[in-house]
């Protein structure tokens, strides 16, 4: 979600990384806009839509590249739908790799953006290729 975020929404945008049971509080207090946190609009959703997806509904992003790649993450996200994308496992494998290098919220997003970046490319190359 950080990733879509910065690439497509804002490219300023400050994340702040805070226990699930603070997620309410902080955003009153700071004005952020929650994400990926139980009950709040760009999370989760009970229609089966992860919180890459709800972001995307929610700025409209449309774009075949990035609905490839929206498939793939909601696969890797929703436990129950591993198996509904080839490239879930993969994402999902790599995901946890780096949470495992890299434990640190910030300094894991500076090293996932990359495979985000090269995933998107792809994604955009298959879109291109079924258009």
């Amino acid at each position: 979600c950080p990733w879509l975020i910065t690439r497509f929404i804002d490219n300023e945008a400050e994340f702040l990384f805070v226990p699930k049971n603070q997620v309410d509080r902080v955003a009153k207090e700071t004005g952020a806009i929650p994400f990926d946190a139980p009950g709040v609009e760009l999370g989760h959703q009970a229609d089966g839509r992860c919180s890459f997806e709800s972001i995307m509904l929610k700025y409209d992003l449309k774009e075949p590249g990035l609905v490839r790649l929206a498939k793939i993450v909601h696969a890797a996200d929703v436990s129950e739908d591993i198996d509904k994308d080839p490239v879930a496992r993969g994402l999902e494998a790599i995901a946890s790799g780096y949470s495992l290098r890299y434990p640190d919220d910030e300094e894991n997003l500076a090293h996932q953006f990359e495979v985000y970046d090269a995933l998107y490319a792809w994604c955009r190359l298959q879109a291109a290729r079924a258009a």
